[in-house]
């Protein structure tokens, strides 16, 4: 089953004022899962709507499957075989599973839908991935797992032979992501070539034959992931040392202040079952745990946005009971949350309104909203974060994800918190930004803000936190500080086997 199945060679693409891919090279062997990186801009979105016929190209050459390939359209791309599942599922949720696999290709008996040939077929599509579900149920009662392998189903019952995945785990479970994973390994053994697009080493490494990087439109290596060290791979994709771009840049504790807030026993909810936590003056202090350890429930619990049953929270040494949210901004805390699409932007406003959505109180009067401070302020934010937008009036919608997170964390610095709660601060989001995020963490942090950091990335946390908080079952199992701080010594107080709890 090996062999090419499709190249680029050469490829440019421009638009008005960017030069979008310059004389890019990209092939892809039958059976090989090849990853494909870059900062957001670097081209990645180009080039695979390039090849699935969405986007022509001005100048290079395309082959397919053995055949020169420059698709009319999307439609005609996906008819000779190339099938994209994107990050936002293309699919109908209040269709039932088999009615989403064969949409546009119905099967018909006497100009009906035949719904038993549908059931068969979808059935079949299912069990080859070992899936194995009621096809007649709607599709939006299924996890966002199961509903990727229906897409995939899809893509295979039209008898695709190279497969897109756009950012597929950005919202899956560890479980999810292992289920998918053996999908994709089992399409690899069917000889099907798969275009794997992710910001996530790890899935790099676990997953990928090869991986393309590309860097401003150019593509900038090749690599085979066990000839390359993943800093080797960030290297490539930012243009610079990766090793001095994260370099530990942690103060020590001598240059911290006094406690800011302390939580005792907190319990609440089904999650929470007693976790203590300190924050000090500008100290960053990191929240580690598995998924369902119960990290976010202590933002929350500690935000007001959850209840809290039981314990206690101290803010300066005197006892509060935050009801609801307002309560605790009112405490100056602030609170990011990790789903920036559902709970943090709000799409359709502008860069301008959403940076001062929570400042609106303080700058208006009756009512009535002064333009002219609420300019300051987002010009004011928009130039200390970097925040890379045509104007301040630009819908935020239409910024990458790590500008659109710069702008939620501005949203709260404009309101002077004195501490600031980030969860899952640098999901989604290319490697450029996410040191944009970490290197705004840290002066936060010397500003004497004190932050709280949750995060699935030990190496994030151990890089820019003075402590870490260990998590597990909704309790606090340890406390990691120095050079206790490594991803062994996490997973061993999680496992309950560390020397260092307290």
């Amino acid at each position: 089953m090996s062999g090419l199945i499709f190249s680029m060679e050469k490829i440019s693409k421009s638009f008005p004022g960017v030069l979008a891919l310059n004389q890019v090279d990209f092939s892809l062997e039958r059976g090989e899962i090849h990853g494909l990186m870059g900062e957001n801009g670097a081209g990645k979105s180009t080039l695979i709507k390039i090849m699935t016929g969405i986007y022509g190209y001005d100048s290079g050459s395309m082959t397919f499957d053995g055949k020169p390939f420059q698709p009319a359209n999307a439609f005609v791309a996906q008819k000779a075989g190339i099938s994209t599942i994107y990050q936002e599922l293309n699919l109908v949720p209040y269709l039932s599973v088999c009615e989403n696999i064969f949409i546009g290709r119905e099967p018909r008996r006497r100009g009906l839908f035949d719904w038993k040939t549908a059931k068969v077929e979808s059935e079949k599509l299912l069990g080859s991935l070992g899936i194995y579900l009621d096809v007649h149920q709607p599709l939006y009662t299924l996890s966002t797992a199961v509903q990727q392998m229906v897409a995939i189903c899809r893509a295979l019952s039209v008898q695709s032979k190279l497969f897109v995945l756009d950012e597929p785990t950005s919202s899956l479970t560890e479980k999810e992501i292992k289920t998918l994973f053996d999908v994709i390994r089992s399409l690899k053994e069917q000889g099907i070539a798969i275009v794997f697009i992710t910001h996530k080493l790890d899935e790099i490494f676990e997953i990928c034959d090869r991986v393309t990087v590309l860097k401003d439109g150019q593509m900038v290596g090749v690599k085979r992931p066990g000839e390359v060290t993943k800093m080797e791979l960030v290297s490539l994709m930012i243009g610079r040392d990766a090793n001095e771009l994260f370099a530990d840049k942690k103060k020590t504790n001598e240059h911290l202040g006094g406690v800011l807030l302390e939580g005792r026993d907190l319990k609440g909810g089904i999650k929470l079952k007693g976790v203590d936590i300190t924050l000090r003056k500008g100290e960053v202090v990191g929240l580690a745990g598995l998924l369902g350890s119960g990290r976010t429930e202590v933002g929350k619990a500690l935000f007001g946005a959850d209840k809290v049953d039981g314990g206690e929270i101290e803010v300066h040494g005197k006892k509060v009971h935050f009801k609801i949210p307002a309560d605790a901004i009112d405490a100056n805390l602030a609170f990011c949350s990790e789903d920036r699409k559902v709970e943090g932007i709000v799409p359709y406003l502008s860069v301008k309104e959403n940076i001062t959505l929570a400042a609106l109180p303080k700058i208006s009067r009756f009512g009535i909203v002064s333009k002219v401070k609420q300019i300051r302020i987002v010009d004011e934010y928009i130039n200390k974060l970097k925040i890379k937008t045509p104007s301040r009036e630009q819908f935020i919608r239409n910024l990458s994800g790590g500008n659109q997170q710069k702008a939620l964390i501005a949203r709260w610095l404009c309101m002077n918190p004195e501490l600031i709660i980030l969860d899952e601060p640098t999901r989604g989001i290319d490697v450029g930004a996410k040191h944009e995020i970490e290197l705004l963490i840290r002066e936060m942090a010397a500003q004497g803000i004190s932050v709280l950091m949750i995060s699935s990335e030990m190496d994030e946390l151990i890089r820019n936190c003075d402590r870490i908080v260990v998590m597990k079952d909704g309790r606090s199992v340890g406390i990691l500080e120095g050079s206790q701080m490594t991803q062994d010594n996490i997973m061993r107080t999680i496992a309950g086997e560390s020397e260092v709890l307290h």
